[in-house]
């Protein structure tokens, strides 16, 4: 049975559990306090903290979960990297320092709700980060994004401004239509001229 003191470090360790996406197992052994102060701050970049515990304790904190898969790992010094962030960020933070600090193992990792050997850790590590992919994306689009932005806006004042145009323009383009039918009135004439004509002849027929 835990002590009291041993069932308060097993529960906190549990907590720090609930919900990681992350959960990576390492050897510490050859390591200054100076070096773990740098792995920790490193990780904070990436929001993930570093926990060294027992490894009995990390056992029964880890018991009736997936977790308990990384028991077999559990051996020697343990210090274990916890995060809800982006896995391939801290995978990329470990292996950047254990790349200066090469007393430091990585031995595998619970990433997803898989367990990961150090050796696909490391293939994790070299791929680019969310930040890294979202970055490329708005990089790409935001030449054209921009243009499209930029036409948009640009697409009412052009409406209106032809619009306006055309209204200037519509009394004088209307006047000239509306003047040949005025004009057609003079050839009303010739069928009135015809009635004295009609007259004069009939007189002549009688003899």
């Amino acid at each position: 049975m835990p002590t009291q003191e041993k069932q308060d470090t097993i529960e906190d360790f549990k907590s720090r559990l609930d919900g990681a996406k992350t959960v990576l197992v390492t050897e510490y052994r050859g390591l200054t306090v100076q070096q773990l102060s740098d792995l920790r701050k490193q990780l904070r970049g990436v929001s993930a903290q570093y926990k060294i515990i027992k490894n009995r304790l990390a056992k029964l904190a880890m018991t009736d979960t997936d977790l308990s898969k990384l028991g077999p790992h559990l051996k020697g010094p343990t210090g274990m990297v916890i995060s809800r962030e982006d896995p391939v960020a801290v995978a990329k933070a470990l292996h950047t320092f254990a790349k200066t600090n090469q007393a430091l193992a990585i031995k595998a990792g619970f990433v997803e709700g898989q367990v990961l050997p150090a050796a696909e850790l490391k293939a994790l590590s070299e791929l680019p980060t969310k930040d890294a992919i979202r970055a490329q994306i708005i990089g790409a689009i935001q030449g054209p994004l921009a243009q499209l932005v930029g036409l948009l806006k640009a697409a009412p004042r052009e409406l209106a401004y032809v619009l306006s145009e055309r209204g200037k323009n519509a009394p004088a383009e209307t006047a000239p239509e509306t003047a040949p039918p005025q004009a057609t009135a003079p050839e009303t004439m010739p069928p009135q001229a015809t009635v004295p004509e009609g007259t004069a002849t009939e007189p002549a027929a009688t003899p």
